[in-house]
């Protein structure tokens, strides 16, 4: 499961709780309005069961702050997706 972000709206971080039943292959990306892959929190990898913080820092891949706006996290874990809306206001 992946919880509401806090806070959000963000500046200039937002922490994502995720809680995951059983250990298995996770990703968590940030995602644009358009749906294209701003940002991997976490890639495509083995996690243990419990619950995880990840904090993403308004910045892309390349390290550049991204533009207020609206993003999507996503989580894939167990063949499920999870998604929740975060707003980044400067």
């Amino acid at each position: 499961m992946l919880h509401p972000a806090v806070p959000n709206p963000f500046n200039p971080n937002t922490t994502l709780r995720i809680d995951l039943a059983r250990e298995g292959v996770v990703s968590l990306d940030i995602v644009d309005a358009r749906g294209r892959r701003v940002r991997s929190l976490m890639r495509a990898g083995r996690v243990a069961a419990g619950e995880h913080r990840v904090v993403w820092d308004g910045r892309d891949d390349r390290g550049q702050r991204v533009a207020s706006g609206v993003y999507e996290a996503r989580l894939h874990a167990d063949g499920s997706i999870w998604t929740r809306r975060l707003t980044l206001l400067k």
